[in-house]
């Protein structure tokens, strides 16, 4: 859904000073994505990084699990992970 279609009382109407460079690149990014507004261009911009923070966030968590996780305990994963897999395909077509 776009965010034109989206209800405006969401939304909070503020005010920012940007470098020509910075207006330039939303003008660009409007254009590109279609946006109806430069406003709908930020606000897209800005949910891409917070997404890209989210996902790195949850990265660096798994991968923080995985460091410090026992040898027993990645081999428990291990055998729930064989064992349910043949049954997590059942009934999807190939």
């Amino acid at each position: 859904m776009s965010m034109t279609m989206q209800a405006t009382t969401r939304k909070i109407k503020k005010s920012f000073t940007l470098t020509p460079e910075s207006l330039a690149f939303l003008g660009e990014t409007r254009q590109r994505r279609n946006a109806g507004s430069d406003s709908e261009a930020l606000d897209l911009l800005l949910r891409e990084l917070t997404l890209e923070a989210k996902r790195r966030e949850l990265d660096a968590a798994t991968k923080e699990y995985y460091d410090t996780a026992s040898d027993a305990e990645l081999a428990e994963q291990l055998e729930w992970a064989e064992q349910t897999a043949p049954s997590m395909w059942a009934g999807v077509p190939e």
